[in-house]
């Protein structure tokens, strides 16, 4: 018996101080595999279902091993879990001084010197943001680590963040007078020193495309690279090997160099109307477009004379910003920092306006404030295969939600992992005892006016039944909130519906109130965990397709057809069984947990892709018959209930 078959045995490390434990097969195949691949330096690939216990299948091969680890998630809620449960049990079962460190993006951490630097210059907060800034400062005196995730008594979207910390742009590096206090060098320090480094999917991509100015790389390197929730990461990593070019880079040079202008360059009267001409300049761009956030293609948007006319316009200003800059070069470091910044921005600007690049997709987004224009490759599955097979280090990959059809083509041939090691495991729950899969029949179609009524009707029963233990899931804000709309009348149950709190509140929340009902969008399709009897229903309104209007989607489509394959089968049709995979994985969480799924979809069952997604998603008990789901419901409810009086 080898040392990792050993850990898991009956009277191994786990036993010890896990009580009730008992070995799993499917968690020993796992963990055998990650072995061989980190001593082999090889990749692997593996899905395991929900209850596996991968996260022990991958940390005690990876500690057993004794080399420096990268553990990298796609949610800082897993983040924090394994940093601060998970790890320090597997330490204590294997008795090990390993030493584990936590990473964050710079964002994430307190700058001292912006701190300062905007109590100084006295910038104008609305009320609300005084308020946090003044809760910042008190918690800035104790804090030992910086992280701003300590800051409860500060929402997590306040407007005061971009003041106190720093982004890659304005970060002034060894040149800032606070050098020898910044947190995230400290962070950095820790993370080279320790065994284990928890990182997330961002940080592990903008590290490997940036490779931070000033501190080189951020993440030292490894012998072990492990992502969790891996089913992520082609996206997040197309998205940090192209460029961005946004208004809010440009407003935070203007705000800067203002800032240096009111205080120590106040000879430089230029200094000051270029940056605000600049200013006005980047927000007339952005009234240009749609008042609500929307995704669109830049290709075509700058072919429009109104839209091409005021990007010429920002780099006009941006030119004139820069030449006035540089006049005021060695007068401080703050100043010599906005230089390069501007540098920067003009050469991005000209990335932005060369639309014609070859094997990129040029793409814009706009949220209430900003407009981001994106240049992003359409693959990127040469770059990262040539960073793995240079690193000597072993790889894993893992996630509930890898395979498509019980394959893993899509995922491997997006990041150029062909020749990878693969492991299918299923889920150890028994789908057919503790679930339904339900189709409603003779459902309107998905742009009929009368879909939302229709939804309504068919969610009530089943609310009902459930008694408030219900997620519905949607693929659209727009159809969330017709619903919600409908439902608030029809229903005495407390509805919860994204957007009108934090997720973390809103699932708080959830759990706390007996009968509530959640409606929600993507972000709720994955990384939520609710256990036992207050999630026993979930209803989803559609297949989640991507939109066909999407940018990224449109442009990678239009590649795979230039080499004549066929974008539904090739793109849409696995990343739509990967998204409902996630989103049926809200159901069952644990051994004991039971429910009804509810697929509002008919294409399920009467289009031949459909097949592809039954034969994806765990073996449910399958029906059309929404009454057998009630008294399914009902059942479970009353087992429950049974269960808490004795």
């Amino acid at each position: 018996m080898t040392p990792v078959e050993q850990a898991f045995s009956s009277s191994g490390f786990l036993a010890k101080i896990i009580e009730g434990y008992s070995p799993r097969q499917p968690q020993i195949d796992m963990a055998v595999e990650v072995a061989t691949a980190i001593e082999k330096q090889s990749c692997l690939i593996v899905e395991a279902g929900t209850g596996t216990g991968k996260t022990f299948a991958y940390l005690i091969p990876a500690l057993l091993a004794d080399k420096k680890v990268i553990v990298s998630t796609g949610t800082k809620n897993l983040q924090e879990q394994l940093f601060h449960k998970d790890i320090p049990l597997i330490r204590k079962a294997l008795a090990t001084n390993a030493k584990i460190a936590l990473l964050k993006g710079r964002a994430n951490y307190l700058c001292v010197y912006r701190l300062d630097q905007y109590k100084h210059s006295r910038g104008q907060l609305d009320a609300m943001s005084l308020s946090d800034f003044v809760n910042v400062q008190k918690w800035a005196v104790s804090t030992t680590t910086g992280d701003i995730g300590e800051l409860v008594n500060v929402a997590e979207g306040s407007s005061v963040f971009p003041y106190i910390t720093s982004t890659l742009d304005n970060c002034l590096a060894k040149d800032c007078p606070n050098y020898s206090d910044c947190y995230l060098i400290d962070a950095r320090k820790k993370a080279i020193e320790a065994d284990v480094i928890v990182v997330n999917h961002h940080l592990f991509f903008a590290d490997m495309a940036l490779k931070d100015t000033g501190f080189g790389e951020l993440i030292p390197r490894a012998d072990v690279v492990i992502f969790d929730e891996a089913h992520q990461i082609a996206d997040i990593a197309s998205e940090y090997f192209g460029e961005a070019f946004s208004t809010r880079q440009l407003l935070d040079l203007c705000s800067d160099v203002l800032k240096e202008y009111r205080t120590t360059l106040t000879d430089v009267k230029q200094l000051g109307k270029a940056a605000e001409k600049l200013q006005r300049t980047s927000q007339e761009f952005r009234l240009l477009f749609k008042h609500d956030p929307e995704r669109g293609n830049w290709r075509e948007k700058c072919k429009q004379q109104q839209f091409s006319q005021a990007f010429l316009a920002i780099k006009t200003d941006l030119d004139f910003l820069y030449q006035v800059i540089k006049l005021c070069i060695s007068r401080n470091e703050a100043i010599d920092n906005c230089f390069d910044r501007a540098v920067t921005l003009l050469s991005k600007y000209d990335v932005m306006v060369n639309t014609e690049a070859f094997g990129m997709s040029f793409w814009y987004e706009t949220t209430r404030r900003h407009v981001v224009l994106h240049q992003t490759p359409l693959s990127v599955s040469e770059k990262f295969s040539a960073y793995v097979a240079s690193s000597n280090a072993g790889w894993i990959f893992t996630s509930a939600t890898l395979a498509v059809n019980e394959q893993f083509k899509h995922f491997s041939q997006q990041l150029g992992l062909e020749n990878s090691a693969q492991l299918l495991l299923d889920s150890p729950f028994d789908y057919q005892l503790q679930s339904q899969l339900v189709v409603p029949r003779y459902l309107p179609a998905a742009n009929d006016k009368g879909r939302a009524a229709a939804l309504v009707n068919l969610a009530k029963p089943l609310i009902e039944a459930s008694k408030g233990a219900c997620f519905m899931l949607f693929t659209s804000y727009r159809m969330m909130n017709q619903v919600a709309e409908l439902l608030a009348e029809d229903v005495d149950n407390p509805l919860l519906i994204q957007g009108q709190m934090g997720k973390h509140k809103l699932l708080s929340e959830f759990v706390e109130r007996p009968d509530a009902v959640l409606l929600a969008t993507a972000s709720f399709w994955e990384g939520v965990d609710v256990r036992g009897h207050k999630l026993t229903c979930v209803i989803i309104d559609k297949l989640p397709f991507a939109s066909p209007d999407d940018p990224l989607l449109q442009a990678r489509s239009e590649d795979v057809k230039r080499q004549g394959g066929d974008p539904f089968t090739e793109i849409q049709l696995p990343q739509a069984v990967i998204a409902l995979k996630q989103g049926v994985g809200r159901l069952i969480r644990d051994v004991s947990d039971k429910g009804v799924l509810v697929i509002c979809d008919d294409r399920l069952v009467n289009r031949p892709y459909g097949e592809v997604f039954l034969k994806s998603l765990p073996n449910m008990q399958r029906s059309r018959d929404l009454d057998q789901a009630v008294r399914f419901l009902k059942q479970i409810n009353v087992s429950d209930t049974n269960k808490r009086e004795l």
